[in-house]
């Protein structure tokens, strides 16, 4: 049995089930409860405050742990491994100020000496100060973007998804700190072989998902004397599948396709005699 530390509630949260779900786990979700067992494979879900979770892994109280990029940087832990990305909580660190400030992107001589909200001190101070300017940096555990407007800062240092909420507080992002994800993180201590195993499958089974997002299923039916253009014009992985039809001289094809590559194509492809065009998601994919 592994356990695995993901968020209690929120966006990371909902991501983390969702994934693991997706992996074929069945569990219950959090629901006050901090620890549920998986009814169909051999791991634990512990629900943890998300700045909690690498001291946790770090323990080893958690084999692995579900965490933000952000939050891992932020603390002291350097001895954390991050085994997987995982491609989903994306968001970035930004620096923001008030929107009618004059800034030149690029002059972070702007910040030397400037009052610095956030929640990310060490970050934040580690990227400005590697560009010569040395801020005074005021920590917020929350509502960071209000500082400026209540004169505790002159600027702020946040996490962005949208920048809808720097907008409605009368602020504007100008430089990028940190790019973050989801990343998956392993303890520092010795993990037993049939732990190893246990994760070796979990990891298997995500880029099985993974791959699957990344990818369609396309099925089209053609005329024969078409059928070697479509295939020179499908960016599939391998050669298509291609059956015939109950109607003479017509071929159905089928194929796996990125799906961004295949709108590159799609209207070579329906030139060229394509029809009945189908993309199907795949769940998952394993190569």
């Amino acid at each position: 049995m592994i356990r695995i530390a993901i968020q209690k509630s929120g966006r990371l949260n909902e991501d983390s089930v969702k994934l693991l779900k997706e992996c074929g786990i069945k569990f219950e979700g959090a629901d006050r409860k901090l620890l549920s067992r998986a009814e169909n494979f051999p791991i634990e879900i512990l629900y943890l405050r998300d700045d909690d979770i690498p001291q946790y892994v770090n323990d080893g109280v958690a084999d692995l742990g579900v965490v933000g990029q952000n939050v891992l940087e932020e603390t002291d832990f350097n001895n954390l491994e991050t085994i997987k990305k995982l491609g989903f909580s994306k968001c970035r660190l930004s620096l923001a100020i008030p929107k009618d400030t004059i800034y030149n992107a690029g002059n972070f001589k702007f910040f030397d000496g400037k009052r610095i909200a956030t929640s990310y001190p060490k970050l934040t101070k580690g990227f400005l100060e590697s560009r010569e300017a040395i801020p005074k940096i005021e920590f917020l555990s929350g509502s960071v973007e209000i500082a400026p407007g209540i004169g505790l800062s002159d600027a702020i240092c946040d996490l962005v998804s949208t920048g809808s909420t720097l907008v409605s507080n009368g602020l504007k992002e100008v430089e990028t700190v940190f790019e973050s994800q989801a990343v998956l993180i392993q303890t520092p201590g010795k993990i037993s072989e049939d732990k190893k195993n246990i994760i070796t499958d979990l990891i298997f089974r995500i880029e099985a998902v993974q791959k699957g997002k990344d990818y369609k299923y396309i099925l089209l039916n053609a005329p024969n004397s078409a059928i070697e253009t479509i295939k020179s014009l499908l960016p599939g992985m391998k050669s298509p599948t291609i059956l015939p039809l109950a109607e003479s001289g017509w071929s159905s094809v089928h194929s796996v396709v990125k799906e961004n590559e295949f709108w590159k194509v799609i209207d070579k492809l329906r030139l060229a005699g394509a029809q009945g065009i189908l993309v199907v998601p795949i769940e998952k994919m394993i190569m």
